[in-house]
């Protein structure tokens, strides 16, 4: 077996795990804790956002409660699809068709999705969600979708290019 192909996926294997070790470390985290950060970043977003810096107190609460909540569901999405990225990327080094390849890559992703949820489900004050696993399997699906394209324009400039050099 080729000694590249088995460090390439020795990498993958690692950064896969390191990604679900960051997913679950944040999940391990309870409500105070997982808030306080959502909050600091939802500020650090918005402190240029004159707009609304000079809404008053409780109306710029509400303001940055609902950026807060899309924020969380944008790291969620953004997390999922490096999972759809690493287990695709994992998956094309093996000689499997396409359609095996991404269906692997999704049920790795959306069991990770769920088994998270169940795992906040036991954090105090968390809650599991089911909107988060859509949210999170769409992110794999996006992950996947992205290295697909990657491949097809790499196959495609490479086949371009070599039509010219043997013209």
């Amino acid at each position: 077996m080729n000694i590249k192909i088995n460090i390439l996926r020795s990498i993958l294997i690692i950064l896969l795990i390191g990604v679900f070790f960051i997913i679950f470390r944040f999940s391990n985290q309870d409500g105070e804790k997982s808030g306080k950060i959502s909050r600091e970043i939802t500020e650090t977003v918005t402190q240029n956002v004159k707009s609304i810096q000079k809404l008053e107190k409780t109306e710029k609460k509400k303001v940055l409660d609902k950026i807060e909540h899309y924020i969380r569901k944008l790291a969620h999405f953004s997390i999922y699809t490096l999972v759809g990225i690493l287990t695709m990327s994992l998956m094309s080094t093996y000689e499997l068709i396409y359609v095996k390849k991404i269906g692997i890559s999704f049920f790795i992703g959306v069991i990770y999705a769920i088994s998270d949820e169940i795992h906040q489900a036991f954090i105090f004050d968390r809650t599991a969600a089911v909107t988060d696993v859509f949210i999170d399997s769409g992110g794999v699906i996006f992950g996947i979708l992205i290295v697909i394209g990657i491949i097809y324009l790499y196959k495609y400039f490479k086949d371009l290019f070599y039509k010219k050099v043997t013209n």
